[in-house]
């Protein structure tokens, strides 16, 4: 079958196997190693967690990019990284390093690691790890007596920033000495949280906004309208592709009408950014009280045709736009990957309309559902055919409706969330697994992650 293939190891990886396998043994030979061979060994180590392996590897490596995200996924990432700061200062010729590039940014976050070790480290902790390094880099040439061209390595460090109060002066500190350092952070997301106001502003300038692809303003950062309108005027964003920020940065409730003259300012400036020369791909409305005709314009819009990830969560589709819903899932399901429909009033009457839409997506790979008061039984009706959808790989289930109190009520406040009975929910989830195994579909997984995902980038 095509997922046996799938699982199948070449003869030059088991090779590549064989070799990390003895970690004395590798790191004594791998001078003698061929270049092109290095990335075969690191995703070998890796996958063995070959600590020792994976350091030297980094400190030794030979070709000009390196790129984290095509390598791997997301363990051992200490020795990696550890090991990229002794590349620049034990390397025995730094004259003929080649390494310029280091990308930190395909690197997907999650809240349990199935390997091994289960340890976990988040895009917060890398942002703090790598600001970290850069300066001890810095720290060590001061103190040695390097070669005049260890000075003049220079190596781009493509990294998605997090930042918040508690790393955010070592993270100041890497980027006001990134000029000095051979290790550059180049920030291509900037995510900033639990962080007062003057200190975000601050560091956004130094971040380098002229690069930024994306900006992630949330929870704990208090910046209202008016801040936004001055952010906007200060700083220019040339590359920015995504923006998101508080909720209480538009509070519709208390708006004047010098409120809306700033509104309208806001969306000039924003209509100034990355002209949009192609269809959206991407697509995240969630909580955005779209309303009928919301809906109408995007379900025949050009861009319907193009998404491969949609979030319409928090919107009661069912009720409120069904055949629209149809229409739109009907036009992206040739290239739809990622649909999330979280909180949005799904119920057991509903899951034969909704495998209907979800029929056509054959290409749909991740599909959450979260939040919605759907029953066990109706659940395992769903399970059984999601199992046809072949590049199903990832799916996110709500806790069955019959796991809480009957008095529950949708949506499920945070207070409430965690009191169900977890025994039933636990004989459930099994249930449902089987069903994936009875249709030999053990390479999806299914979850229910009960927090937000970004849990996983701390």
């Amino acid at each position: 079958s095509k997922r046996f293939k799938e699982t199948m190891k070449s003869l030059q990886f088991l090779s590549a196997e064989a070799f990390v396998s003895d970690a004395e043994f590798a790191r004594k030979n791998l001078g003698s190693v061929a270049h092109n061979l290095f990335p075969l060994l690191f995703k070998a180590s890796y996958l063995l967690e070959r600590k020792e392996v994976i350091h030297d590897l980094v400190e030794t490596w030979p070709l000009s990019d390196f790129n984290i995200g095509k390598l791997l996924g997301t363990t051992c990432l200490e020795s990696c990284l550890t090991g990229l700061r002794d590349y620049v200062l034990n390397h025995p010729s730094p004259c003929v390093k080649r390494l310029k590039v280091v990308d930190l940014t395909g690197i997907k976050d999650v809240e349990v690691q199935l390997c091994e070790c289960k340890k976990t480290m988040g895009r917060w902790a890398r942002t703090k790890l790598v600001s970290k390094l850069c300066l001890e880099v810095l720290v060590h040439l001061q103190q040695m007596q390097c070669k005049p061209c260890t000075f003049e390595i220079s190596i781009d460090l493509l990294i998605d920033l997090f930042v918040t109060e508690r790393n955010y002066e070592l993270v100041v500190q890497a980027l006001l000495q990134k000029r000095y350092c051979p290790l550059k952070i180049c920030c291509v997301a900037f995510r900033a949280d639990n962080l007062a106001l003057q200190k975000f502003f601050y560091i956004i300038k130094l971040a380098d906004p002229s690069s930024l692809r994306k900006l992630e303003v949330v929870h704990n950062v208090r910046l209202e309208m008016e801040h936004l309108e001055i952010l906007f005027n200060s700083i220019h964003f040339p590359l920015l592709m995504s923006l998101t920020l508080p909720a209480r940065t538009f509070n519709v409730r208390r708006f004047t009408a010098a409120d809306e003259l700033m509104l309208t300012t806001i969306g000039e400036k924003m209509g100034e950014m990355t002209p949009l020369k192609t269809p959206l791909k991407m697509l995240d409305v969630s909580n955005c009280s779209l309303n009928h005709d919301d809906m109408v314009y995007l379900a025949n819009s050009i861009h319907s045709y193009h998404l491969e990830a949609l979030d319409l969560s928090g919107h009661y589709i069912p009720e409120l736009y069904p055949s629209t819903f149809f229409k739109l899932l009907s036009h992206s399901s040739p290239v739809l990957r990622s649909l999330i429909l979280e909180d949005c009033n799904i119920q057991d009457t509903h899951v034969n309309m909704l495998i209907v839409a979800l029929s056509s997506c054959q290409k749909l790979q991740e599909f959450k559902f979260l939040g919605n008061p759907l029953s066990s039984q109706a659940l395992k009706h769903l399970f059984t055919f999601l199992c046809e959808l072949p590049e199903l790989k990832n799916v996110e289930f709500p806790v069955p409706k019959d796991c809480y109190p009957l008095d529950i009520t949708y949506p499920i406040d945070d207070a409430r969330l965690c009191k169900f009975d977890h025994q039933k929910y636990d004989s459930i989830a099994e249930e449902l697994k089987f069903i994936l195994l009875q249709a030999n579909r053990e390479d999806v997984k299914a979850s229910t992650p009960l927090f937000d995902g970004n849990r996983g980038a701390v």
